[in-house]
């Protein structure tokens, strides 16, 4: 159930809710904006700061009961030191953490307050909020009634409510509407998610914002030649599917940023099969066709003036009678024919014929977003998505907006030194080049199909989603790229 807001002016004291979340810095001295709230608390905030009880770090929680103010409960959010270049992620964690919290208990619905929030602000809490409240129950049976708690449907912002803090408020409820998907798609098991699915959401997306939707199958793509993403879908009887979703409120002559996503609905590797442990996990590799359907469903809702095309290649990777084998060559639709080394190095195959597709219109910039590779999560963990491309003024951008939306991104270098691990004695290119570099060769690899236009590549396969509690969030999809997207396409924006 989707989480509703409102902004609340007045006193937190006199705020009517079962819970009253309060965002606090390290460092932070009892702020005037909650004195009233700490006299009808009996001074207990006041001395739980002075005595070092709640330190304001980050994720520190401490509960109290309402007491005389007119909420039920009051818990204080630590927010730790916010980063000077990238403030408002702390408050978005904290907010995260706080509906969790509120959803975890029961409460229904709750109140956020962060002393001295401005427009920004608002919009990190309300996606935040968001983000902590969400929660996948659609297969499971729920429990007897006498053992339900309150699902977490409503959240109030204490914050003025002017005209700036109302739009700012919209923005958040929009990029929350695109995290939504994007999560929800994630966490879908692979029978459900399938190539069809995906492209039954861009179609419904389009249909409701008014996008052109287009969506290839097996057929159509075999008429364009595309040898490379078809030899992947060559195993399984789904039919797959190559989509793309065309925003168009910019300038008319305007060429449009273009952003992609591989969409492997499951990825067994194929013949050359994963290891049975965690294989279940795979139905994640299709992260980075969600993101690109939770950007354009917020984007849409932003309403910004900017040319967007989204496009997404979605299969699934199976071993069968039919499926391409090592040593097999493809014919790609760019015309380069490709050595199959390792038919585990899928992604990139189903990527090299949607980036070709991606010429016919003529973008300003191209993005891509894959669960690329192992070796990423060996170099950078789950903390931060590899980035890497063509265009440094690009790259630079990319990871700006990366900071911005709280999915940060490091460079990995993309060197023509790399080159020669991806020739083959056989064909014009080989579709990996062995363990050492995994990332970047996976991205030399695509390079050569995105040579025509301003290009980055980013590897989410640490990001997109995590096998441990994250704290603010549970295991399992994070939503990334959905917020890169976003931020990316916004800075662009008239």
């Amino acid at each position: 159930m989707a989480l509703t807001f409102a902004l609340r002016n007045g006193d937190a004291a006199e705020i009517d809710a079962p819970l009253l979340g309060v965002l606090l810095q390290s460092g932070t001295e009892l702020p005037g904006q909650l004195r009233t709230l700490d006299e009808r608390l009996g001074g207990a905030l006041s001395r739980a700061l002075q005595r070092g009880d709640f330190r304001g770090a980050k994720d520190e929680t401490l509960h109290f009961d309402g007491g005389e103010s007119d909420a039920e409960r009051v818990l204080l959010i630590g927010l730790g030191t916010p980063a000077a270049d990238a403030p408002a992620a702390s408050l978005r964690r904290g907010a995260a953490l706080l509906a969790r919290q509120g959803h975890r208990m029961g409460a229904g619905s709750l109140a956020a307050v962060a002393p001295g929030i401005d427009e920004d602000s608002i919009e990190s809490i309300a996606v935040g909020l968001a983000m902590g409240a969400w929660e996948y129950i659609d297969l499971k049976t729920p429990p007897p009634e006498a053992e339900r708690k309150k699902p977490l449907t409503r959240a109030i912002i204490v914050a003025n409510d002017s005209k700036a803090a109302k739009d700012a408020l919209s923005r958040g409820e929009a990029i929350a509407a695109g995290y939504e998907v994007s999560r929800r798609l994630a966490q879908m098991p692979g029978n459900l998610c399938t190539p069809d699915h995906l492209a039954k959401t861009a179609t419904d997306i389009g249909r409701r914002h008014k996008l052109k939707v287009t969506v290839l199958g097996r057929r159509e793509m075999e008429r364009q030649k595309m040898g490379s993403f078809l030899c992947v879908a060559q195993g399984t009887d789904q039919d797959p599917k190559l989509v793309t979703m065309e925003y168009r409120k910019g300038k008319r002559s305007a060429a449009p940023i273009v952003l992609v996503g591989k969409g492997l609905c499951f990825d067994t590797g194929g013949i050359s099969i994963k290891p049975a442990d965690r294989m279940e996990l795979m139905k994640f590799d299709m992260c980075g066709a969600a993101g690109v359907l939770g950007a354009m469903e917020a984007i849409a809702r932003l309403k910004l003036k900017v040319n967007v095309v989204g496009m997404f290649g979605a299969t699934t990777n199976m071993p069968s009678g039919t499926a391409v084998k090592p040593g097999d060559v493809v014919i790609s639709h760019l015309g380069k024919s490709i050595e199959i080394i390792n038919t585990d190095a899928e992604g990139r195959l189903v990527l090299a014929d949607v980036l070709s597709y991606a010429r016919r219109f003529k973008p300003a910039a191209v993005i891509d977003a894959a669960t690329l590779t192992g070796a990423c999560v060996i170099a950078l963990g789950h903390v931060a998505t590899g980035v890497l491309g063509s265009d440094q003024g690009l790259i630079d951008e990319v990871l700006t907006a990366a900071k911005r939306a709280a999915e940060p991104g490091w460079q990995l270098p993309l060197w023509d030194d790399y080159k020669d691990l991806i020739k083959s004695d056989v064909a014009d290119i080989k579709n990996t080049g062995g363990r050492a570099g995994g990332t970047i060769t996976a991205a030399m690899f695509l390079k050569e199909f995105a040579e025509e236009y301003p290009w980055v590549h980013l590897d989410i396969a640490g990001t997109a989603y995590s096998e441990t509690d994250l704290v603010a969030i549970p295991r399992g999809p994070t939503g990334v790229p959905t917020g890169t997207f976003v931020e990316f396409v916004r800075g662009r924006a008239g």
